[in-house]
């Protein structure tokens, strides 16, 4: 009778065996938290940042000059990465997407998918800034989309202003967020507070997008193309020269590809 109670020894190991069996797949992530969940963060974080962003130069009035839309820009992308960053790293931008891959924070296979949700919904986020301003702001504003290029002399310039300044953006993710030895709780507001000082000293020169995510969804959403590809070139060679930078460096030890 107490043997019975007690039970087999062998039935105790076999039990034990099992319980240290399903214990550990009970705490791998689901799929879902691991390839869709990330896109749906970037998808809605991009789409809340660009409508913030897109409705800030429309509705911008000339008192304020650029403080209002580098107000609204900083503010919400900061925002947007502490509520949405432990799902997703909180990218919103395809040249950070870029950098962050390159210095080892994201999985290759996700970069195609990362850039497709941030331009979908950085197209969410025009389309709903269009929805809601008025029609002759709008209009005047090309909805949000980068004008500052009148002519061809002003290309330079443009593009050296927006590699510098995605450069100062995409480094301050890479490590703040990334790198293990300067990671800091407070990136999401150094990135947003980047973002603000980048529209505020180089808003003038090149429109200070930093994001063909942000580019590309007003420019299709008002038809808006001239000279659209300036501000796809210089940030991605932004986040190319972040990469080489960090690699091989200012990296931490498990970062660094040399001089370990």
């Amino acid at each position: 009778m107490a043997a019975a109670e007690r039970g087999h020894p062998m039935e105790k190991e076999s039990r034990l065996d099992m319980d240290m069996d399903t214990k550990p797949r009970s705490l791998r992530p689901h799929w879902y938290e691991l390839y869709v969940q990330p896109c749906v963060a970037e998808l809605l974080g991009s789409a809340l940042f660009i409508f913030i962003g897109c409705l800030s130069v429309i509705e911008n009035v000339e008192s304020t000059g650029r403080l209002q839309p580098a107000l609204a820009h900083g503010l919400a992308l900061g925002l947007a990465i502490a509520i949405l960053g432990d799902i997703s790293g909180g990218h919103f931008n395809p040249a950070v997407s870029l950098g962050v891959w390159l210095v080892g924070g994201l999985n290759i296979t996700m970069i195609i998918p990362y850039w497709v949700s941030q331009l979908c919904g950085g197209m969410i986020g025009a389309g709903l800034a269009k929805a809601v301003a008025a029609g002759e702001r709008y209009v005047n504003a090309s909805g949000g989309a980068f004008s500052s290029i009148a002519a061809d002399e002003q290309i330079p310039s443009v593009l050296v202003g927006e590699i510098v300044m995605t450069t100062f953006l995409v480094l301050v993710v890479c490590m703040g967020a990334v790198n293990g030895k300067t990671k800091t709780p407070l990136a999401p507001f150094c990135i947003g507070f980047t973002v603000t000082v980048d529209i505020l000293a180089g808003g003038g020169v090149s429109g200070a997008c930093m994001n063909p995510a942000r580019a590309f969804g007003p420019a299709l959403v008002a038809n808006y193309w001239d000279y659209h590809w300036v501000y796809w070139v210089g940030p991605m060679i932004a986040a190319l020269l972040v990469g080489v930078l960090v690699r091989f460096l200012i990296g931490d030890r498990t970062t660094r590809l040399f001089l370990k």
